[in-house]
């Protein structure tokens, strides 16, 4: 009776051994209420993983200016940007960074901001400054798209960012 038990439930145990990892994230929010959400740990690609560590090569070299970051919301002038060599002098997609410019994941920024800061842009999302270029000065920003159609299409807009993490 009992061998039958357990073979009863094995599909049970292996069914819980399989279920994704998750985990717990506890986020204070100012007005002093304290938020929890589960978020689905997800294993990490190598391309990520080689993009972390050139990442964090940058943030050894640069580490003085992640402490001159802008500690508040500011304004930025932000425009669209292609790899292509008309724009960017070659055309294989690779940063200043050294990483391969990503949809979505690529900024370009100012000299003052360093490689791997996060910035979330009003009506864009969370970016990553990986980037830089000639006419990036000042509060001009520019935002990786994929085809001159979406970069003209983008415009120049002044937007409200804030650096995040």
């Amino acid at each position: 009776m009992d061998i039958i038990s357990i073979v009863a439930a094995l599909p049970l145990l292996l069914n819980v051994a399989t279920v994704p990892v998750t985990e717990a994230k506890e986020t204070v929010n100012t007005n002093t209420k304290t938020e929890i959400s589960i978020e689905e740990s997800k294993p990490k690609s190598e391309q990520e993983l080689k993009n972390e560590k050139i990442i964090n090569k940058w943030k050894e070299k640069q580490e003085k200016m992640w402490k001159t970051l802008p500690k508040e919301k500011f304004t930025i002038n932000a425009s669209a940007y292609t790899a292509a060599a008309d724009e960017c002098g070659k055309s294989d997609g690779i940063t200043s960074s050294g990483l391969k410019v990503k949809k979505d994941r690529t900024l370009a920024c100012p000299p003052s901001f360093p490689f791997g800061a996060k910035i979330k842009i009003e009506g864009v999302g969370t970016l990553i400054c990986e980037d830089r270029g000639g006419a990036i000065k000042g509060n001009h920003f520019d935002i990786y798209v994929e085809t001159k159609k979406e970069a003209f299409a983008f415009g120049r807009k002044n937007l409200s960012a804030e650096v995040v993490e």
